[in-house]
């Protein structure tokens, strides 16, 4: 989930763009076509005019793949993962404005990728200022606003507890902290300089050279191998990378994309699908349902600040996705204790199964609202 769409020709302040959905744009895009296999990535128009454009991406390789488009910095603008072999995903991305951008597929889900220029022509689009559009992107920038605020104050306590050497504080308060990071982790992957890895890569997908960091290099060091001579140094740049993030959501020229928050809402349902339900997220710590259920909250912040256009234009769509939220919640019941959640590693291979098709479920109806949003 991202959120904006930035020239890389043009060096741009501002992270995410609302633009409003235009007829020129309905009319001129279409859908572009996205063949991709282990080792090629086939965009059968390389260019596009302003305005809403859809991508549908077709897997025939063997490997689960991701597709993304990228702006200025190699910031990345939008974003379809866990595309399964078979399966055909869509992208709708919002160009506001004419430049040179990028897309790549990345098979297997490692690596740069395998990219192609992608060019958008024609004149700016201005945005929508006004109306349900833009009651949408104000009222989510508020819940982000809110939720790395909350994520930095817990933050400094988690960390202050790992540098006075308290493990047992520290890994009571390590599932809460990451709550308010999950429910808006793809607002960080909008950002440019690796923020996302920074703050949230996990050791199996370590590349030779890379300098591990953020929340899962501290889950290692609280579970599995002991405080290191490093670790209050990982820690206080966690703190760091955090005010970055805060300072970005911050901003004053800081906008956010309906179109994108919808597709967003998707992505976080993506995350859970692609590493919360096999326990590959959280392995030394366990607490991957704490995980899971931020990121279906965030979700479900997604839709609820987009819903009042989905009702005007698809009522029932939303009574779909408040079904398949509701049911979904129900199954998540089953593994609440307190305030949180057992432990992962406690859950049954056939219980995880029926996780995973509620969020298949869910995940369907969801992945209809961003072109709704869109006008599509």
């Amino acid at each position: 989930m991202r959120f904006s769409i930035l020239p890389v020709a043009v060096a741009v302040t501002v992270p995410l763009a609302l633009v409003a959905c235009t007829s020129k744009s309905d009319s001129a895009a279409g859908e572009i076509a996205v063949t991709t296999d282990d080792s090629q990535c086939v965009v059968a128009n390389t260019s596009a005019e302003t305005g809403t454009v859809t991508f549908s991406i077709t897997n025939n390789g063997t490997k689960v793949t991701e597709f993304y488009v990228y702006g200025a910095g190699d910031r990345v603008i939008g974003e379809v993962e866990n595309i399964g072999p078979g399966l055909t995903r869509k992208l709708i991305v919002s160009v506001s404005d004419p430049g040179t951008y990028q897309t790549a597929c990345k098979p297997g889900m490692v690596g740069d990728g395998i990219r192609h220029d992608f060019t958008v022509t024609g004149q700016a689009v201005a945005r929508d200022q006004s109306g349900k559009l833009a009651e949408a992107a104000t009222g989510y920038r508020r819940y982000i606003v809110s939720q790395v605020a909350a994520l930095q104050e817990t933050a400094k306590s988690f960390v202050a507890a790992i540098e006075s050497g308290d493990v047992e504080s520290a890994k009571k308060q390590y599932p809460l902290t990451r709550t308010y990071y999950e429910r808006i982790e793809p607002v960080a992957e909008s950002f440019p300089d690796d923020l996302d890895p920074r703050l949230d890569l996990r050791e199996a997908d370590l590349a030779p050279g890379d300098r591990w960091t953020g929340f899962h290099r501290l889950e290692k060091d609280l579970w599995a191998q002991g405080l290191q001579p490093d670790t209050n140094r990982i820690a206080d740049q966690l703190l760091a990378d955090i005010a970055e993030l805060a300072a970005g959501v911050g901003a004053a020229d800081y906008e956010v994309d309906p179109v994108q928050v919808a597709g967003g809402a998707q992505t976080l349902l993506d995350e859970i699908a692609r590493t919360k339900i096999t326990g590959e997220e959280d392995t030394f710590s366990h607490t991957d349902l704490w995980d899971f259920q931020a990121n279906v909250d965030g979700s479900q912040a997604a839709i609820a600040s987009v819903r009042p256009i989905v009702d005007e234009r698809r009522a029932e769509l939303g009574a779909q996705i408040d079904r398949r939220f509701a049911e979904l919640d129900g199954e998540l019941a089953k593994y609440r204790q307190g305030d949180g959640h057992i432990g992962y590693d406690k859950v049954t291979e056939e219980q995880r199964g029926a996780l995973s098709r509620r969020i298949d479920a869910l995940s369907a109806v969801v992945s209809q609202v961003q072109g709704v949003v869109a006008g599509s």
